[in-house]
């Protein structure tokens, strides 16, 4: 019993041993909150992961106000330094009082010092149990414990111990918790009348307003008698009604810090930038303003470090302009739309089926599936006839990459997006089909982001990190956070083929002019996506040091209005890289091995001669196209229609605006003579394309020539509401 150590001498040093030193009491204090910092320990963000009471960091006496201690030590242990720990006179008078409280009826006196209250504190032993008060027993065992800690405890590390342990209200623990939640402001600033307050809780911090305004006016006027009453009861009535709710700190990187903090007081070292993370977080905000009347609301973004694989910038969403803020955009699976193409054209260099001056032809393809008959287009509804690889990548035309797909192969393809690691192709490669080519399947920003950065690092694939190395820094793996080993994914030389694709300004015109938000002032190959019915776009890309990936949409589902890559994306693709590269160059990569550089020319001038990319051995001077049928003189005496295709089922989103709902229709030669009618109707157009606003139902589409004699006719369905 503590008694008999406080009674004989030679018991004192025994509990001097067993008492926790002051160092010891603060390195187990643990904050409710745990705290993601950058890499040089910039705070990011916090995660309140223990609920069973609400603790902040350990605050130094130091940093509470002159203010909150005099209202302290007036309100509850006046002569604080001038006892060892027991006040022995005013233990004495609370003894007599509470004999006295006791004849009546009433509860006991306390008369607890600031040290005896911290030991019960320390240890839950020598705790009062709730509603009751302690027994004489316990009130010396208390004692005992105060005189034992006062040996070895400076008065400044009691009273600083004492203010971060004490209970105040609900939840909160420690003077931070307290001053922010009921104030918001941190215990530096505490006005008198706050203090009064607070002190007024640590003695009941379950009383209601009126108790510990009365408790309050108490405490202030023992500190000075010109205290304020009427102002201290308005404060405390605003204060415990929750009226100084504070601001939340608006975390950089919230969907981090929710994932990885586990750990209460954890201090979490990432390989994030705290401010390139600001930057991200705010050019997103800003471009998507002017994206709002646009029906836009949500975007993610993820920087990578080429070299090294760690992450940069993680930004989820855009915060309080989503509906669905907690939604992490980075890992959450959208449809990829073109951003998969440069990896099909990758394949097919790789294993030399193609070279980026190959000719595809780019004209209307039918391809039946057990769906119905599977007709891709491009963007702008449009047929380029034969196209080089080069022209057809960078331009991100359809057919082409669908009959490139054709050529590599479905299963083959499906493996080298599964050895990128897109984990969210959990399909057989039959249940995408050619539609895979165009981006149908779901990904992650994250791993489309890291496939790119595959590109920029010659083919060869390795994780992402994004919890920093070194000691103290455990590893954790829910997102790829272990950079350990690589895998070849590509050969470097088809690599650095498809990234010059991807710089090629010029080539990237056929599509999208000279002038778009693509074009950056320093070196960098990207590429943009658009999804089914303008759900997602896409901007990812790379320059010689980092990679970007950019995605914008609405987490709902809801389509955008007339948003592409190129507008929506691409913009703040364009200024995170000037960002990044504001005072350092990206050159563009040497040629790896195993290539060669030399003119070509075409036959027929279907584009201009240039100097072009070979993988050694595929190297070609004149490149011929293929002749069609529709070259054939013969055949362009019986015109017929190429598309659609007999039996075509086109489907019609009504979340897309009419206005651009058209289909393409092509026949096997341009005569101006020809004209073209649906149902017996005629579109009031000649020629051998014309464009149809689509109406549901069956149709009959019939071409004729010029003397009006039927040439060719087919049936098509048209699906969808307009």
């Amino acid at each position: 019993m503590l008694l008999v150590a406080l009674a004989s001498p030679a018991a004192g040093p025994g509990f001097d041993h067993a008492s926790p030193s002051f160092a010891e009491v603060r390195a187990a204090f643990r904050s409710s909150d745990a705290v993601l910092v950058d890499r040089r320990g910039a705070e990011l963000g916090h995660a309140r992961v223990d609920r069973s009471a609400r603790r902040l960091d350990w605050i130094a006496l130091d940093d509470v106000s002159p203010a909150m201690v005099a209202a302290t030590l007036a309100g509850e242990d006046q002569r604080f330094f001038e006892h060892g720990g027991v006040d022995w006179s005013g233990l004495a008078v609370a003894a007599y009082d509470s004999a006295l409280r006791l004849v009546d009826g009433r509860r006991p006196r306390g008369g607890s010092t600031i040290t005896m209250q911290l030991v019960g504190l320390v240890d839950p032993a020598l705790r009062a149990r709730s509603g009751e008060a302690r027994s004489f027993g316990q009130k010396w065992d208390q004692a005992a414990a105060a005189l034992a800690l006062e040996r070895t405890w400076s008065k400044r590390e009691v009273l600083e111990a004492y203010f971060n342990l004490s209970p105040f209200r609900g939840e909160l623990v420690g003077i931070g918790a307290a001053s922010r939640a009921l104030f918001a402001k941190a215990p530096s600033g505490l006005d008198a009348r706050e203090s009064a307050i607070l002190v007024a809780l640590l003695r009941g911090p379950s009383s209601g307003p009126v108790l510990v305004a009365q408790r309050a006016c108490a405490v202030a006027r023992a500190v000075t008698a010109a205290a304020d009453c009427d102002a201290i009861r308005a404060t405390a009535a605003f204060a415990l009604a929750g009226g100084y709710r504070p601001r939340p700190d608006r975390d950089l990187a919230p969907h981090l810090a929710a994932r990885l903090l586990h750990t209460p007081g954890e201090r979490l070292a990432t390989t994030l930038d705290a401010d390139l993370q600001a930057f991200a977080l705010a050019t997103l905000a800003d471009h998507l303003s002017g994206l709002a009347e646009r029906g836009v609301s949500d975007g993610a973004i993820v920087v990578l470090d080429n070299a090294t694989g760690e992450v940069l910038a993680w930004v989820g969403s855009s915060g309080e302009r989503s509906q669905a803020r907690n939604v992490d955009g980075v890992l959450a699976p959208r449809q990829a739309g073109s951003t998969l193409k440069p990896f099909l054209y990758a394949l097919a260099l790789d294993e030399r089926r193609l070279t980026a001056a190959s000719l595809v032809d780019d004209s209307p393809l039918a391809i039946p599936t057990a769906r119905g008959v599977y007709a891709p287009q491009n963007y702008d509804r449009a047929f380029r006839g034969s196209v080089s690889v080069r022209t057809a990548l960078a331009g991100s035309l359809n057919v082409p990459a669908v009959r490139t797909l054709e050529l590599v192969g479905l299963d083959r393809f499906h493996d080298a997006l599964r050895a990128l690691d897109f984990d969210t192709l959990t399909e057989p490669a039959d249940h995408y089909g050619a539609a895979l080519a165009l981006g149908s399947a779901d990904v992650s920003l994250l791993a489309l982001a890291n496939a790119y950065r595959t590109l920029a690092n010659g083919g060869a694939w390795s994780r992402t990190r994004v919890v920093a190395a070194g000691p103290g820094a455990p590893m954790r793996r829910p997102i790829g956070v272990d950079a350990s080993g690589s895998r070849r994914v590509f050969g470097a030389a088809a690599a650095f083929v498809v990234a010059d694709i991807l710089s090629d300004r010029g080539a990237r015109a056929v599509t999208f002019g000279l002038e778009n938000p693509l074009a950056t002032r320093v070196w960098s190959a990207v590429k943009t996506g658009t999804s089914k019915d303008m759900r997602d776009n896409w901007c990812v890309g790379f320059t010689s040091r980092f990679t970007v990936g950019v995605w914008v949409g609405n987490f709902s589902g809801e389509p955008m209005h007339d948003v592409s890559g190129v507008t929506g994306a691409a913009p703040i693709w364009r200024d995170l890289v000037h960002r990044l590269h504001r005072d350092t160059p990206s050159t563009p990569p040497a040629a790896p091995p195993g290539l060669l550089r030399t003119e070509v020319t075409f036959d027929p001038p279907v584009e201009t001669a240039r100097p072009e990319w070979f993988l050694r051995g595929t190297a070609m001077r004149t490149v011929r196209a293929a002749a069609r049928d529709d070259e054939d003189p013969a055949a362009a005496l019986a015109p017929r229609i190429r598309y659609p295709a007999p039996d075509t089922i086109i489907a019609i989103d009504p979340d897309i605006p009419s206005a651009r709902q058209r289909v393409a229709f092509v026949a096997s030669g341009d005569h101006p003579s020809l004209e073209w009618t649906v149902d017996g109707e005629p579109l009031g157009e000649r020629g051998g394309r014309v464009l149809w606003a689509p109406v549901p139902g069956r149709h009959v589409v019939a071409l004729t020539d010029g003397s009006g004699g039927a040439a060719s006719s087919v049936t098509i369905e048209v699906r969808g509401a307009m």
